[in-house]
């Protein structure tokens, strides 16, 4: 089997675990790394001994042994680093979220990956939770068609980042960007349908009030409901708090049909869980029809190696088994560059949405 190597663009909190999730994959390896950062690079080089640290992206992107890229980077370098890549060296790519964050950045992007030569793959790691995928799976034989669609997570505030750029929406796209577009991304692929309207209200609450960053207060919210119209006549509802860490689970997930309710109930990041606790919960999908009533709920365990590799309930391990599949074989992406595009069009539509306290209507 030929070994796979990959090429990572940042390597922060996102990209090691990244890092090491590609070291449990079989018959790939971490070749490279450009991280600019001096403590990051050394955490990275820890986590992955055998990879070339490079001093920036033209290094390494000049190496001839590189089969796919990963884009890990902070939010707002996502733009340039992909058409840095797409001049120089445009291989099979998987670029995290949010793919931009300034919306004057769409036709940039959409020009670029029109002529990309080689898959694009937007990392949406919340599609490859165990008990999100189970839902996914199974949410059309439940429900019998979704009407409704709740999400929402109630988790810890934002972990402090190299140079605190995730404490601004100038970096970051916003709250409703930033954190969110997996959940934008999650509405349509569950009802399978573009929205039509979006209503927000949000806003700064509780965390980073206090903090200041060269005397600059923190702009980014930790507060916010999301109601969404689709084409298809569903509604979807977005709930995010982000100073609610004590919650057993960190995302619950509804849909609703005439046939009955399919929900998914996600953990948080098992390090964050008091040990005094004792063991973190386990995630749960629960079927609950209306005929004959009565819910059904099976626990959705995840190997114990996996939870340890990263935050998200083992899906960036998932998400690179489909991603390598797609390197060695060829395909279309599961998460295009326009699923990208939507979700934080979305996203933006919500900010405005509660920034100007009106329904936007336009994407």
């Amino acid at each position: 089997m030929k070994i796979i190597n990959y090429g990572i663009i940042g390597c922060g909190m996102m990209g090691q675990e990244h890092l090491r999730n590609i070291a449990l994959l079989e018959g790939a390896r971490v070749a490279a790394i450009f991280e600019p950062d001096e403590i990051m690079a050394k955490a990275a080089k820890a986590i992955a001994p055998d990879a070339r640290l490079c001093a920036s992206l033209e290094e390494l992107l000049s190496l001839d042994d590189l089969d796919c890229l990963l884009v890990a980077s902070p939010n707002h370098c996502h733009v340039d680093a992909f058409a840095q890549i797409a001049k120089t060296r445009p291989l099979p790519l998987l670029i995290e979220k949010p793919l931009y964050t300034d919306p004057v950045d769409i036709a940039r992007v959409e020009a670029i990956a029109g002529s990309y030569p080689a898959p694009i793959w937007v990392a949406m790691e919340y599609r490859y939770m165990p008990p999100v995928q189970i839902l996914i799976d199974q949410v059309q034989k439940a429900t019998g068609g979704v009407k409704m669609l709740t999400i929402r997570e109630h988790r810890f505030p934002f972990l402090p980042k190299v140079g605190d750029w995730n404490r601004f929406n100038r970096n970051t796209g916003g709250t409703l960007v930033e954190k969110c577009c997996h959940f934008f991304d999650l509405m349509r692929l569950i009802l399978a349908s573009d929205p039509v309207r979006i209503s927000a209200s949000a806003g700064q609450e509780v965390n980073h009030l206090g903090e200041r960053y060269e005397g600059q207060a923190p702009d980014v919210w930790d507060t916010g409901y999301v109601m969404v119209d689709f084409a298809n006549g569903a509604r979807a509802m977005l709930e995010l708090c982000m100073y609610a860490e004590g919650s057993r689970y960190q995302e619950e997930i509804s849909a609703v049909g005439p046939n009955g309710k399919i929900e998914a109930l996600v953990p948080g990041p098992g390090r964050f869980w008091p040990t005094h606790l004792g063991a973190p919960p386990v995630a749960q999908v629960i079927v609950s029809p209306r005929h004959p009533k009565g819910p059904q709920a099976v626990d959705i365990p995840v190997d114990p190696t996996l939870l340890e590799a990263g935050d998200h309930n083992g899906s960036t391990f998932y998400q690179h088994i489909r991603f390598l599949d797609l390197v060695r074989n060829g395909g279309v992406p599961a998460v295009s560059v326009s699923d990208g595009a939507w979700a934080v069009r979305m996203g933006l539509a919500a900010q405005t949405a509660a920034r100007a306290h009106r329904v936007v209507a336009t994407f």
